[in-house]
């Protein structure tokens, strides 16, 4: 009997002293997490894409010892950035920034930041306003399609009122972003909007999808070529990694050089476009500010991280009443490429 007796307390002393430890190291963490820096969790589409990688290395940077960041790949795939968001709300991130890579997918992910009282921003790709407007701690950053379709539409418009075509038509072709993605659809119609909008004609000659890729657009570009020749007068790309496939393509079939020309233009304003720009090889992109859109994501999540929303007190950016922070784009050209930084 006292053999069980003194098994019995021995027994009770280690649960006793695990509680203890369990406790205190609980408390520990918590009080750790509480008095640390804010996490910042976010989920970009991929690291395969120029601008986007821009984007990321700004939020580190303006991170700096600001703020943690968390910052994991979807691979392209909305089932592995669902996974990706439910990990960070398990980690309990501070806050969420999430670049959507189905748009649809934004209420699903807002009703789950909701559940856990997790501001979330979303980036690049814009929520509907009816899915913003499920929560209020909901925002959006990023910058409008149909004003850098525009954009490189009155750039090319400017080029061929000074260098009319022979039968003054402008014949195209289009290099598009992936099927459906909101900024490829309005790059892609307001484009062209913007060059008949000048009083200009023009004809598409054929279009392809190279989904943002500077190598598929290279293949799509010798396809044009073999089909269409010296037919066509100028390269429409939805982004800057699609124009330099472009570029690089024509090259091998003798292009910019011996005064055989044809005008490109592409969106991000990527440093990777200058001596493309330099050259003449591209007569202009449009500046989607990764850096100015990284400094307001981190910005605004920093102020969500407080409990605080966002003002003119905290935060520099305007934000609208379905709170969307918009980042404008420029037009870039060889006069004024010290405009990318």
């Amino acid at each position: 009997m006292k053999v069980k007796v003194h098994n019995k307390i021995f027994i009770a002393s280690i649960l006793i002293v695990a509680f203890f430890i369990t406790g205190c190291s609980n408390a520990q963490n918590v009080s750790t997490n509480s008095a640390s820096k804010p996490v910042i969790g976010v989920v970009i589409q991929g690291f395969d894409d120029t601008w986007r990688t821009t984007l990321r290395n700004e939020l580190y940077e303006v991170a700096e010892d600001k703020a943690e960041m968390d910052i994991w790949s979807a691979d392209n795939s909305q089932e592995t950035e669902n996974k990706k968001i439910d990990s960070l709300i398990a980690n309990k991130v501070n806050v969420l920034a999430v670049n959507l890579i189905d748009k649809s997918s934004a209420a699903l992910v807002i009703g789950k930041a909701q559940k856990a009282n997790i501001p979330v921003v979303f980036f690049n790709i814009q929520p509907s306003d009816e899915d913003l407007k499920i929560w209020d701690k909901a925002y959006f950053v990023g910058a409008k399609g149909e004003q850098s379709g525009m954009m490189q539409g009155q750039m090319l418009a400017d080029y061929f009122n000074s260098n009319p075509t022979k039968d003054g038509i402008i014949h195209y072709v289009m290099i598009k972003g992936p099927d459906g993605h909101p900024d490829a659809v309005s790059r892609t119609l307001h484009s062209v909007e913007a060059i008949e909008n000048a009083g200009l004609k023009v004809e598409k000659l054929s279009d392809a999808v190279a989904s943002w890729d500077r190598e598929k657009a290279q293949i799509e570009m010798k396809n044009f070529i073999a089909a269409q020749g010296d037919k066509i007068d100028c390269v429409i790309a939805n982004n800057d990694d699609m124009a330099l496939g472009a570029i690089d393509a024509l090259k091998d079939n003798g292009y910019f050089r011996n005064g055989k020309f044809i005008p490109i233009v592409g969106v991000d304003g990527n440093s990777s476009t200058i001596s493309f720009l330099n050259e003449g090889s591209l007569l202009g992109t449009v500046l989607n500010d990764a850096s100015g859109q990284g400094k307001a994501i981190f910005n605004l999540a920093a102020v969500l991280s407080k409990g605080e929303s966002p003002n003119k007190d905290n935060f520099d950016n305007t934000v609208t009443d379905n709170r969307c922070v918009w980042i404008d784009y420029k037009k870039i050209t060889k006069e004024n490429i010290s405009d990318i930084k």
